[in-house]
């Protein structure tokens, strides 16, 4: 990634107003296409190893109507590859930022059929899923499980489950920080998608859940 583009970003977490990005928009359309050079470049390494159906690099400008902070444009840029079809649930995340950059994967507040899907499916067995989770390269990796949890126990899921600390979890993402050292270094772009790549049985056991009932049979 470019240096560049942190320098900018810094510029604007000060100057967080219309006036000063207009004066700077030119310099923000060359670092955006140089951006988006990288995606491409990213997107590619992951189609070796993956089918990515979508790469959306998010827009810097924020909506405002309904926040309280009217600040007009995100101080950080993000990325999301989604990968590609019924068969290949859940996504791929970046965002860059001055000491602030990190990736993520997995799902992040799936529809309602979806988590309940997957509720059930650890409710019977959960030891697949924390043996592809809990697998040494994986916790070097990515660490633990993260996501937005209840305080208890899902309607009509048992509180003493052995697995209800999955279980009560409303998210299902692992997230990896970087300091502006990493992301600016050479290398970069092939380490994210060594961390992606790490990620695939986690998706792939996911996408078994979501795509088949709890026969095993597939969903048409």
């Amino acid at each position: 990634m470019e240096t560049a583009l942190f320098e900018f970003l810094k510029e604007l977490k000060v100057n967080n107003n219309k006036p000063w990005f207009d004066e700077h928009k030119e310099q923000f359309k060359v670092l955006d296409t140089t951006l988006k050079s990288h995606v491409a470049d990213i997107t590619q390494l992951l189609n070796q190893h993956d089918t990515i159906e979508k790469t959306k690099v998010f827009r810097i400008y924020r909506d405002v109507r309904f926040s309280k902070d009217k600040t007009p444009f995100k101080t950080q840029r993000s990325v999301n590859w989604l990968r590609a079809g019924q068969q290949r649930r859940g996504s791929y995340y970046m965002r860059l930022s001055p000491v602030e950059s990190l990736i993520g994967v997995g799902f992040f507040k799936p529809e309602k059929d979806d988590l309940y899907r997957i509720r059930k499916e650890l409710e019977l067995d959960a030891q697949e899923l924390r043996d592809i989770i809990e697998q040494p390269s994986f916790l070097k990796t990515w660490g633990t499980l993260q996501g937005e949890t209840l305080k208890t126990a899902p309607r009509d899921f048992d509180k003493n489950h052995p697995d209800i600390d999955l279980i009560r979890h409303k998210s299902f993402y692992f997230m990896k920080s970087f300091t502006d050292k990493e992301v600016l270094s050479t290398d970069f772009k092939q380490e994210i998608n060594r961390c992606f790549q790490i990620a695939r049985p986690y998706l792939d056991y996911m996408t078994d859940v979501l795509t088949t009932d709890l026969n095993g049979e597939s969903i048409p």
